[in-house]
């Protein structure tokens, strides 16, 4: 069934916070020290928490790599030419890149999304999730990337992914992207939400110099002021229009659609923070099914989530997207389900609580 962004809105509800005792309880009640297993306790609380009530429950995983293009991409903020989205969408296809490899490695679903590349539609492939919704964005620096109405297409696209997710039976989700020269908008939406500054956050993306990261600091901060208005305005929708992208929307829509479907999210790196960060502007209380899944290598990173009051999960210096951070975040979710679901109790082993 699809849905209107108000019934979206309407279906999203946080957590109970009276789950989250009840699930330390039992968690203390296992074979080890209390609290000994760190963060992944903090994880299946909030799995408890998500499930209302229920065990834990991760698998099936499902991951989403959304794909659109970028017309910021002229400012010269990429090393990389734009043709390379669709080369990398074909990758994804051919199950030769870096999310193939790992979410293979972890036993995760892979759905490809064009949300929004340039060029011809792709052939058909069992892969392929969703539909296109424009062919790439419009230039952010020059005007509004995309239109109200194309930005709420792109929004429920990804709303519809999830409910496609829960209708399979899917019981976790994961965020993956591509789209060069998506380091700009992700950048720009980052200053519009949060208030931060380009020269404070912004990266080297795929690689840049010192003088291609002034230019591209340089093309975020015209950008602000050139949207500075819809910046002021609050509207969280209207702002990402005007500075997101196709794929950014989509998956913003998917960590939308995960708190509809009460669904719990790894949220990948960089991009998919933003999107995260969009989703979480439109409907704060995303923010109890969203789990960041590492901390991205751009140097910014690490001030936009403590401006969110977030900590990612892992550290492991990974700055290339795609969804593969949350493929080994998904990983970690089971691992705490397990934790919960098959640990003894003290009782049950006859081995003796702490005195």
């Amino acid at each position: 069934m699809s849905l209107t962004l108000p019934e979206v809105l309407a279906a999203i509800r946080p957590v109970d916070p009276a789950l989250f005792p009840v699930a330390k309880a039992h968690l203390d009640n296992l074979t080890k020290p209390r609290g000994s297993l760190g963060r992944l306790e903090e994880l299946a609380e909030r799995l408890f928490a998500i499930r209302g009530g229920q065990a834990p429950v991760v698998d099936p995983a499902r991951i989403y790599v959304c794909a659109g293009d970028h017309g910021v991409a002229a400012e010269g903020v990429s090393l990389f030419p734009q043709a390379v989205t669709r080369q990398m969408v074909e990758n994804f296809l051919a199950d030769g890149a870096g999310i193939n490899v790992l979410a293979n490695t972890a036993g995760v679903d892979l759905r490809v999304v064009d949300a929004g590349c340039l060029g011809e539609p792709f052939a058909a492939h069992p892969r392929f999730a969703g539909s296109r919704v424009a062919s790439g964005t419009a230039n952010l620096a020059m005007g509004p990337a995309m239109s109200r109405e194309t930005c709420l297409d792109a929004l429920l696209l990804g709303v519809s992914l999830a409910g496609e997710a829960a209708a399979d039976g899917v019981k976790a989700l994961g965020t993956g992207d591509m789209g060069i020269a998506n380091t700009t908008p992700s950048t720009a939406l980052f200053c519009a939400y949060l208030g931060l500054v380009p020269e404070q956050i912004t990266g080297p993306g795929t690689g840049l110099d010192a003088a291609g990261v002034r230019n591209k600091a340089a093309v975020i901060g015209r950008a602000l002021k050139l949207h500075g208005a819809v910046v002021a305005s609050g509207d969280p929708v209207a702002i990402l229009a005007a500075l997101g992208g196709l794929e950014i929307a989509c998956l913003a829509g998917l960590v939308l659609g995960a708190a509809v479907y009460r669904l719990p999210i790894a949220v990948d790196g960089f991009i998919s923070t933003a999107a995260f960060t969009a989703a979480r502007a439109i409907a704060p209380a995303v923010t109890d099914y969203a789990f960041l899944s590492h901390a991205s290598a751009e140097p910014g990173y690490m001030a936009i989530v403590d401006a969110m009051g977030q900590k990612p999960l892992l550290d492991l210096g990974f700055r290339l997207g795609e969804g593969t951070g949350a493929a080994l975040a998904l990983f970690l979710m089971r691992a705490s389900a397990n934790v919960y679901n098959t640990m003894a109790t003290f009782a049950a082993a006859g081995v003796s609580t702490a005195s």
